[in-house]
């Protein structure tokens, strides 16, 4: 089942500091745009990658990739799931939500 953040619970969370947000979009568009302080990790790398990045089982994560058609976030929440983290929700409506409603984003890695 796939557990899902709102955007405004994602922002809030965010200005917090208590969640980590991973892109699971990755590469060029990592680097085009991204999340405030999210981290790029696709589904093929999070078996090699997800204990370094995210030593916390326990630690608020939301994954994102670009609109609600894209399976990438649901994929690599499934796999983190997998793999034994507790808190992963999926924020559905993706980066394309985000900066449709003037919210900021990074770019570069």
């Amino acid at each position: 089942m796939t557990t899902l953040i709102s955007r405004d619970e994602l922002k809030k969370a965010i200005d917090a500091g208590e969640i980590t947000v991973v892109d699971a979009l990755g590469g060029s568009y990592y680097e085009q745009q991204h999340l405030p302080g999210a981290i790029a990790l696709v589904e093929a790398d999070v078996d090699a990658l997800a204990p370094t990045l995210l030593p916390d089982k326990d630690a608020a994560i939301a994954t994102y990739c670009s609109n609600p058609a894209c399976g990438n976030s649901k994929a690599v929440q499934n796999r983190l799931i997998a793999l034994g983290y507790t808190n992963v929700r999926a924020y559905r409506e993706g980066i394309e939500d985000w900066v449709g409603a003037g919210l900021p984003v990074e770019s570069g890695r």
